[in-house]
């Protein structure tokens, strides 16, 4: 069972937690052999690996299997449960309880829905501080989705009031996937008194400018998730001797796929 003050402490450190985003008990196992010290979960990959669509809220037993399985990792778990898989407070706050109970350290819990809006805030921090009244003991990390669903356009007034709000309901984390620039990075930073999480973009971030930017902890998403459907298909071309080149799925294409 993980300690969930470890995983607290790994927010920390000399530099920001490296956090890798398993789909299953397999990829999991294999990341915290490789010395990661803590290991997430990606919503998209369990939910694709299922044959569902992410972020509509159908993955809720796949996630609690997991979860459930994940806890005997000798590194702290953290479990993506969406935007908490029920509308009811209750309902989540027991969900959190019963992650708990397995010795899940953290979750992430996100105000994007599913029709591309984003949860009231007052709903949002209703959500936030009755998951820590249940499980005071779980990292809850609030994820704010203002850049995730903005296309190109994001709102960093409302970005900077909903992880206020977040961090005030008793976050221990916010994280704003989808943000890049120096100048938002550190608006956010400095906006709050809790760790950002920030994810990993090829191409886009630097790992060691967000740790000059203050940034906390930084994961991967779905990106390894992905990456491995790629490395899948490949070899199995491979096998056929085809000359084709593997496609690099993005997230848009792995919903396609389970949409079928």
């Amino acid at each position: 069972m993980n300690h969930p003050q470890t995983f607290r402490d790994l927010h920390h450190g000399d530099g920001p937690l490296l956090l890798p985003n398993a789909w299953d008990f397999a990829s999991g196992a294999a990341l915290a052999e490789a010395g990661f010290p803590a290991v997430g979960t990606t919503s998209l990959g369990v939910a694709a690996a299922a044959g569902k669509s992410d972020a509509t809220g159908d993955a809720r037993d796949e996630t609690v299997a997991l979860a459930r399985s994940l806890a005997r990792l000798p590194v702290p778990v953290t479990v993506d449960i969406e935007g908490g898989f029920s509308a009811g407070v209750s309902d989540v706050a027991g969900l959190a309880t019963e992650l708990a109970s397995y010795g899940i350290a953290g979750v992430n819990l996100e105000d994007g829905r599913s029709d591309g809006t984003l949860a009231p805030l007052d709903h949002q921090t209703a959500l936030i501080a009755a998951v820590k009244r249940a499980a005071p003991q779980v990292f809850l990390n609030a994820r704010t989705d203002t850049f995730w669903l903005a296309e190109g356009k994001p709102d960093m007034d409302e970005t900077l009031r909903r992880v206020r709000a977040f961090a005030e309901a008793g976050a221990d984390g916010v994280f704003v996937p989808g943000i890049t620039a120096d100048d938002d990075v550190r608006a956010v930073v400095d906006a709050v008194d809790v760790p950002l999480n920030v994810l990993f973009t090829p191409g886009r971030t630097d790992v060691a400018r967000l740790a000059d930017l203050g940034v906390r902890r930084v994961s991967t998403g779905s990106l390894l998730f992905r990456k491995a459907l790629q490395a899948a298909v490949a070899s199995a071309l491979d096998v056929t001797g085809a000359t084709a080149e593997a496609p690099a799925f993005s997230y848009g294409d792995v919903q396609a796929l389970v949409a079928r």
